[in-house]
């Protein structure tokens, strides 16, 4: 933040609990809080599960998927989730950045993956065609090239890591 900007009190609160709630370290009263640049917000998440995408023009007809998804209280098909959407959105964020650390696919989808039967799997979808998925998954995967791991992206279910496998 810049000298002359201010942040109001609500901002102000906001920002620490959302940094408490990801472990992020804490200032003393009176201090300036610590600032960690690797910490994901929630509105950035958001911006980028929502990010346009378009076709491209020489994407194949079918490819192959396996994907992450986490759900929130209100999406469709979560009948049984108690977290907020913001929260899924940073626990989708959380499992892709496993994965591009390093982490085995399947082994952080049977963490992550609330989808019915995931886990034993992988969260294959098998191969789809654009038709066969909801169209911000479609543009997100489509757009993928073979073996390159999508952001996150949200859809009406929650929000999806995708990971093209052919």
């Amino acid at each position: 933040m810049r000298p002359h900007e201010r942040r109001s009190p609500l901002a102000l609160f906001l920002g620490a609990a959302l940094a408490a709630a990801c472990g992020a370290p804490q200032a003393a009263p009176g201090e300036a809080a610590p600032v960690e640049a690797s910490a994901p917000s929630a509105a950035a998440c958001l911006a980028a599960a929502n990010a346009k995408r378009r076709a491209r023009a020489d994407e194949p007809s079918r490819i192959g998927v396996k994907h992450i998804l986490v759900r929130y209280a209100g999406a469709d098909r979560a009948e049984a989730a108690t977290r907020t959407r913001e929260e899924a959105c940073l626990r989708a964020m959380e499992a892709r950045d496993k994965i591009r650390g390093g982490a085995d696919l399947d082994v952080v989808v049977a963490e992550y993956s609330e989808e019915a039967g995931a886990a034993s799997r992988g969260g294959s979808l098998g191969t789809v065609e654009r038709a066969d998925v909801l169209p911000p998954f479609a543009d997100a995967a489509f757009d993928l090239d073979l073996h390159q791991l999508s952001d996150v992206v949200e859809t009406r279910y929650g929000f999806h890591v995708i990971f093209r496998t052919e």
